[in-house]
């Protein structure tokens, strides 16, 4: 019910808060409302689709969908299509539909790790045997993510590494990984200072993170904007497209929805109200991994679950100046084509793993 709540949300804010997207593309609002329409339907199709599939499938299929991933995004920094100079997405060819490639990788990664740890659960306390196998896909997801998109490499990290945690990784292998990550960060940073075109946004990064220290410079208009739009929303709701965030609010569909939310719904049912709905989705999710017999099962519902809820928490901090600018949207909620379908298919996957009720005979048969 909160996955059908935030769907219906999410078309009535797109359409609503679509007005620059009209402008630009001047075709109207019903073709936006069509095409969201049309990828929302999509997405609940995965969702039925892939709830009804046993979770083996999700585990042997990760096994070799992660490489696959991890050659995608390769394959995306060296002739991907670049906006706004970062390289995150591939154009299909043919169809001419754009993929951000960093969207499946999570969700591959985030499946290959439970699987390792279902598998590895007796070997985790040697470092060489048991952990290193889980490391090496998630240091090659995040570093290749990394260039074009600082956000989502530690969004994924993070994620990766609470599921290490909470999958039985002794503490010393953890203190470890995060010694060699310090290392490695620091010496990235060294590197790039020295070769300024190893990382081309480095300095978008400084300026978001200078931006918002001292409160002030022009990357932060976008924030600025989204907190003028949150203060003329009120308390109360005045109902969806009364509100003006759309025309002056930078990325109002997209990055910046929680403030259109905000505006048309005011703070209590649209501020207080989407928070509430995604915790409410990432309970459910605990709920689900709780019961579920399987150790893989209960892995691979909390990591998608904290991915999807982490994210959206993480626009919001952005909208109301918490966070520093990030470009993360809101899952399912704000306006994209292949990301809503793969969010879907997370959540999809979650619910396999409610349904799973009996343990296989044979260890293998979850794997």
């Amino acid at each position: 019910m909160v996955t059908l709540i935030l769907f219906g949300i999410s078309l009535i804010t797109v359409y609503s808060a679509g007005a620059y997207l009209v402008h630009k593309n001047s075709g109207g609002s019903l073709p936006l409302l069509g095409k969201h329409a049309f990828m929302l339907a999509l997405g609940l199709g995965a969702v039925f689709f892939v709830h009804r599939l046993p979770i083996r499938v999700f585990s042997r299929a990760s096994s070799v969908l992660v490489w696959v991933a991890i050659a995608l995004l390769l394959l995306t920094l060296l002739i991907g299509v670049e906006i706004n100079d970062a390289k995150r997405w591939m154009r299909i060819p043919g169809i001419g539909i754009t993929v951000q490639t960093s969207d499946f990788a999570k969700v591959m990664l985030i499946t290959y790790v439970a699987r390792m740890l279902h598998r590895n659960q007796h070997k985790l306390h040697d470092f060489k045997r048991g952990v290193q196998p889980i490391i090496v896909p998630i240091a090659l997801v995040c570093l290749l993510i990394l260039p074009a998109d600082l956000s989502t490499a530690a969004l994924i990290g993070f994620v990766a590494v609470t599921m290490l945690f909470v999958g039985g990784v002794p503490t010393r292998h953890l203190l470890r990984l995060a010694g060699a990550g310090a290392a490695l960060g620091g010496a990235g940073l060294l590197a790039a200072t020295a070769l300024p075109n190893l990382f081309p946004r480095l300095s978008t990064w400084k300026n978001r993170l200078a931006s918002f220290a001292d409160g002030d410079g022009e990357l932060l208009d976008q924030i600025r904007y989204a907190q003028i739009a949150i203060s003329r929303g009120g308390l109360t709701p005045t109902g969806p497209g009364t509100g003006a965030a759309r025309n002056f609010v930078p990325e109002s569909y997209s990055d910046m929805i929680f403030a259109s939310i905000v505006e048309d719904w005011g703070a209590i049912l649209g501020g207080a109200g989407l928070v509430i709905l995604f915790l409410m989705f990432f309970y459910r999710t605990l709920r689900a991994a709780r019961k579920c017999p399987i150790r893989f099962g209960s892995l691979l519902a909390f990591g998608l679950g904290m991915s999807i809820t982490f994210q959206a928490l993480t626009n919001m901090a952005v909208a109301v100046r918490i966070f520093p600018t990030t470009g993360q949207p809101i899952p399912i909620v704000s306006y994209g084509g292949t990301s809503i379908l793969f969010n879907s298919l997370a959540i999809g996957m979650i619910l396999a793993v409610s349904r799973t009720r009996e343990v296989p005979a044979a260890p293998e048969a979850a794997e």
